[in-house]
């Protein structure tokens, strides 16, 4: 198992390109399952959640080729099975329940796991899916739900929910009649996969809005798509620049999409313009403390909150992170206040005093968005940092260790 060494002090000045969205790629690989004939995926990312994803599309008889392209040919599925060692590790794996019920007439799914990082139960989905006729069931750790052909119906979310949005979007696309999502979810990731949804001959309108309606389709064939950039990604590398006072260019980066970090940096002193392509942020002289509150997009996203921690640790004043999507989301604060940070924690908020430096220290990673924080910490921090436990990171971005090096700092990947 490898982990992080950095050398913090440095800062980060040149130009990072952004690789496809993992949380856009992982729906619209899913969606292969929907179609007869071969899709081809383009600019997919390198990580180990899409290496989990093609293990599992492969286990329902699909045939996967490719890496940042990708082809799918699911023309003949022979199981609907996805076993608790693959899913276990995602809990994005429950997208693939709607597409097999949708077109299989049947799936039984393990219960999903993935990061720690609270409850996220996927009651949502199988209420939707009971309301659109099938029949589900709950046996041995196995989500068991079978239909004859779905049908359409108005599903109403009760909290907006970006995978249930996903999966029951999915399975809309081959039930009969028409389905309406409201409070549906409005990430532009959603938007993404309802574009590949059409190209296979969905028909879907409103996506990208809290009402999306979907007329079912007696069929669909495969079809081309591209992923869109990580805004996650392009977030983390923003912050970075930030909070090392550096200069960098992050291509690939639609502003639009992380207009609310853009917003907050500014508050916080940064220097933030739009450039061909991306965004160019530079660090000034002073970081100033700011209030965070994460909500559903186009609120300030919580995949972010953590690494905007690391910003207000360093900053001037005391600024408070208020978490409004998941009810466990600050494990990565015992690891900060390791490295010095002055931070208490009240319930779903946090409280940051800023101090003038972090210090390098032996951390551990406790999930995805945790990991990236603790290495944009070591970044800033003074001395040495040894991130452990870094597979979290590997779930969710291509080679950080690589791309932070050629933006000049001193970060490299060990044995541990």
């Amino acid at each position: 198992m490898d982990k992080m060494i950095i050398e913090g002090g440095e800062k980060l000045k040149g130009t990072v390109e952004i690789s496809g969205a993992k949380n856009a790629a992982l729906p619209i690989l899913v969606s292969s399952l929907l179609c007869e004939g071969r899709s081809t995926f383009h600019n997919v990312p390198e990580l180990m959640d899409i290496k989990t994803v093609v293990k599992l599309i492969r286990g329902f008889g699909a045939e996967v080729k490719g890496a940042k392209s990708i082809r799918v040919d699911a023309d003949r599925l022979d199981n609907v099975e996805a076993s608790y060692d693959l899913v276990k590790t995602m809990r994005a794996s429950v997208l693939v329940l709607g597409p097999l019920v949708a077109r299989m007439g049947r799936a039984r799914v393990s219960l999903p796991g993935g990061c720690a990082i609270g409850a996220r139960p996927v009651n949502l989905h199988l209420k939707a899916l009971e309301e659109m006729g099938a029949e589900v069931t709950l046996q041995d750790g196995y989500i068991e739900a079978k239909a004859s052909r779905l049908r359409g119906a108005t599903i109403y979310f009760d909290i907006q929910t970006v995978t249930g949005t996903e999966n029951i979007m999915m399975a809309a696309c081959l039930a009969k009649g028409t389905t309406v999502l409201k409070n549906a979810a409005k990430e532009p990731e959603i938007v993404n996969l309802a574009e590949v949804l059409k190209a296979m001959g969905a028909r879907i309108t409103g996506a990208g809005t809290e009402t999306i309606t979907i007329e079912g389709v007696d069929r669909m064939t495969g079809a081309e798509g591209t992923v869109m950039p990580d805004r996650i990604e392009a977030g983390t590398y923003m912050i970075g620049a930030a909070i090392t006072g550096g200069d960098v260019n992050v291509l690939g980066c639609d502003p639009l999409y992380v207009d609310a970090l853009i917003t907050k940096l500014i508050d916080a002193g940064i220097t933030v313009e739009t450039i061909p392509r991306g965004v160019r942020v530079c660090g000034g002289n002073g970081i100033r403390s700011i209030d965070i509150k994460t909500m559903p997009y186009p609120g300030f996203p919580t995949d972010l909150q953590a690494q905007m921690m690391v910003l207000l640790a360093v900053g001037n004043g005391l600024g408070v992170v208020t978490e409004t999507v998941f009810e466990n989301r600050f494990m990565h604060v015992a690891e900060l206040i390791r490295m010095g940070a002055d931070i208490i924690v009240q319930g779903g908020c946090a409280i940051v005093k800023g101090v003038p430096a972090l210090k390098g220290a032996p951390v551990m990673a406790t999930d995805l968005r945790a990991s990236a924080c603790l290495v944009l910490a070591g970044l800033v921090a003074e001395g040495k940092t040894e991130l452990s436990r870094i597979y979290h990171l590997d779930r969710g971005y291509q080679r950080m260790e690589e791309k932070f090096s050629a933006l000049g700092a001193r970060i490299r990947r060990v044995p541990a």
